[in-house]
């Protein structure tokens, strides 16, 4: 699945990631800036989570629950300089739950991650228009 989209479109484009979806396990790879964190805010709105999501740049993990009591863990990986790290704040726990994670900056651990995980590409094509791939 490719598709461009804006934030006035972010919110339909959310809801086409979720029936995309095939792994528990969702990466979210694109430049500083490039809006993961906003789309992942989306789809959490999308999937009706009660909770107000929110970067996880300092605690590296957010966890968050769905109206329908389902857990989404939203990591945020940028500050981590190894696997091993991943490891030690107990990241296998999430990763190999059976609950929804999103992942930015995956890369960071991927030798931790499952071997069915998702990516979500997202490229800045201009300020308020981006491109995804989902692979």
């Amino acid at each position: 699945m490719e598709q461009i989209y804006t934030l006035d479109t972010i919110d339909s484009v959310a809801s086409d990631i979720l029936t995309a979806l095939r792994s528990t396990v969702i990466l979210f790879s694109g430049e500083m800036g490039a809006g993961k964190t906003t789309l992942i805010k989306s789809i959490c709105t999308a999937m009706k989570v009660v909770d107000t999501p929110s970067s996880p740049t300092f605690s590296l993990i957010n966890e968050y629950q769905t109206q329908s009591g389902k857990r989404v863990y939203h990591f945020d990986c940028y500050r981590i300089e190894s696997a091993e790290e991943a490891l030690d704040f107990g990241a296998e726990e999430y990763l190999y739950s059976g609950d929804l994670c999103f992942v930015e900056w995956g890369e960071k651990i991927e030798a931790v991650l499952p071997d069915d995980y998702q990516c979500i590409y997202i490229e800045k094509i201009e300020e308020n228009k981006r491109k995804i791939k989902i692979s």
